[in-house]
């Protein structure tokens, strides 16, 4: 049943919701841009002025601020920061060296048009610019070379590599709940939040956005990406919006929420990734990054305040499952050298240089395929939605979410209240990431392998495990076979339960599906974490990349039936 459903939607051609491009929000943001950052301006300065009602609270920010900035431009410049970065900096900084002079009273009118100049810039930097045109372009282009790039891989023939063969939904498998998706995002305004693994992620999620034949969503960019010019404009062109890591003050930071917050207000889908980065230890994310995320809280109450359309935000949970991610050797050694500190050695180029190029020829010349689970629609707190957008309690009954927001019979703002909403969505949508997980036969195989090696080295802890060498990891096949029996029932049991899910890969004969996974766990990288030897026992050639592929499966008390 599961295997017809796969190739049902594998095959299904979504015609997109919205006809126009000029209905779109996103367009109709860029075509108003520079009304739009004059509104998110002045919002942003009303909400710092709440946080730091004192002049002089607001005067030590500010200086704060200066003097961070000054900083990065010292110590980590890049090509993309604007030209008068120094000297506007500078500049800001002996105004508030004057400023630090005045008494509190004469401070309010000029920090205030300082203020403004510092909210301005940060808003000017941050907006996106879509064009239509642009945008068309960018599509068919991301389409064109990612097509060739998998026939070119399949086929021996040169002159194959411009007729298109193969499509990326032959790869690429979009699954779960995108009726619902296609309803409720032409009823309200959609949050989409995956997981984050891969910097393959962004392009893969722009890719199945458009192929579910929704409108283009805004979305938070590194502005590090921005300094390849022909990055920035596939950037510009797909709606991103700008997020700048390095700066941690809090006039960037209120302005860059309040930027997303009007955004889902004027009804653009958004897309960010909760877990603020991708996951440096390969596990599904366990804490999300709450910032962005209170938008949505914060967007929806405001909607319910407003005269006009009260349209309700949803919120779609996504995991993409990967059989191998390109940067997994990098982020697993981030991962252990912060965990373990000096209880951890990094091997300097221990894996060589790995180009995008090469890794989606080899990825498209394989067996491996890439999974895009759509979650089940959820309100700002957390509740299921149904196909009308009515959001369900426990029990499936109707409820009203205005009346989340509403105080002795009135609609009000509650900042620690909404704080503690953000919270709870953040909860459910983490319980939402593992439900949804699409266990792939290559995480159970790494799984099962390295919960055996650490049981049988149960006198180590996990750095001196990593430290062991190839000829003391060799598992008995048999072993291996009769353990993972075990484990695929009690996923096969827990999926019935609701609890998580799976390819259907995962079926079929014990030795195939090892096969299968043994196949295709990190094959791109050269030193593979799994494999069988020449005595048909399951070895590995690197315990740390094993680790991070491990790790995709914890959190669901599987350890317990090793």
């Amino acid at each position: 049943m599961e295997i017809l459903e796969e190739k049902k939607n594998k095959n299904k051609k979504y015609e997109p919701i919205l006809e126009g491009i000029s209905e779109w929000p996103v367009y109709q943001l860029s075509k108003n841009r520079k009304e739009f950052i004059e509104e998110v301006t002045r919002k942003s300065i009303e909400r710092i002025r709440e946080l730091r009602p004192s002049n002089k609270q607001l005067l030590d920010d500010l200086q704060a601020t200066a003097y961070r900035e000054q900083n990065r431009i010292k110590r980590n410049r890049w090509r993309v920061d604007p030209k008068d970065d120094s000297s506007f900096w500078s500049d800001v900084k002996n105004e508030l060296v004057e400023l630090s002079t005045k008494t509190p009273d004469e401070l309010t009118a000029p920090i205030d048009q300082l203020l403004d100049r510092i909210v301005h810039r940060y808003a000017s930097e941050i907006a996106g610019s879509f064009k239509p045109s642009s945008y068309r372009f960018a599509r068919e282009v991301v389409k064109f070379w990612f097509s060739r790039l998998l026939n070119g891989a399949r086929v021996k023939k040169f002159g194959a590599f411009f007729r298109n063969q193969y499509t990326l939904r032959d790869k690429i498998h979009i699954v779960g709940k995108v009726k619902l998706l296609r309803k409720l995002a032409r009823k309200g305004t959609v949050v989409m939040v995956p997981t984050h693994f891969s910097n393959l992620d962004s392009i893969l999620i722009g890719w199945v956005i458009h192929e579910m034949g929704l409108p283009a969503f805004i979305y938070g960019a590194g502005l590090n990406l921005f300094n390849i010019k022909i990055i920035a404009y596939f950037m510009n062109s797909l709606g991103a919006y700008k997020v700048d890591r390095r700066k941690k003050n809090l006039p960037y930071l209120e302005t860059l929420k309040m930027y997303s917050n009007l955004a889902l207000q004027k009804g653009a889908h958004s897309l960010f990734f909760p877990g603020g980065t991708r996951s440096r230890s390969g596990m599904i994310e366990k804490q999300l990054k709450l910032g962005l995320l209170s938008t949505a809280i914060e967007a929806q109450r405001a909607n319910y305040n407003s005269e006009g359309e009260q349209r309700k935000i949803f919120v779609v949970p996504v995991t993409l499952n990967y059989h191998f991610v390109l940067e997994a050797p990098e982020l697993i050694e981030d991962y252990l050298s912060v965990k373990g500190q000096d209880r951890y050695f990094q091997e300097n180029d221990k894996y060589g240089s790995f180009q995008l190029i090469r890794f989606l020829m080899k990825f498209f010349g394989n067996r491996s395929t890439i999974s895009v689970s759509i979650g089940p629609a959820l309100d700002v707190m957390g509740n299921y939605v149904n196909e009308e957008g009515h959001s369900l309690d426990s029990h499936n009954r109707i409820i009203n979410t205005k009346d989340y927001f509403i105080s002795s019979g009135e609609l009000t703002v509650d900042r620690q209240r909404e704080d503690e909403y953000t919270r709870m969505l953040s909860q459910r949508i983490v319980s939402e990431y593992h439900r949804i997980n699409r266990v792939f036969a290559s995480h159970i195989v790494s799984f099962i392998a390295f919960e055996l090696w650490q049981k049988k080295f149960h006198q180590l802890d996990l750095f001196n495990l990593l430290r062991l060498t190839e000829d003391d990891l060799e598992l008995d096949y048999q072993e291996f076979r009769a353990v993972f029996k075990r484990v695929r029932k009690q996923i096969y049991l827990m999926k019935a339960e609701g609890k998580i899910n799976f390819a259907s890969h995962v079926k079929g004969k014990a030795d195939m599906v090892i096969g299968r996974g043994l196949d295709n766990v990190g094959v791109f990288h050269l030193n593979r974490p799994l494999l069988k030897n020449k005595k048909g026992n399951i070895t590995t050639k690197d315990l740390s990349l094993l680790y991070y592929y491990h790790n995709r499966l914890v959190g669901y008390g599987l350890e317990q039936h090793i």
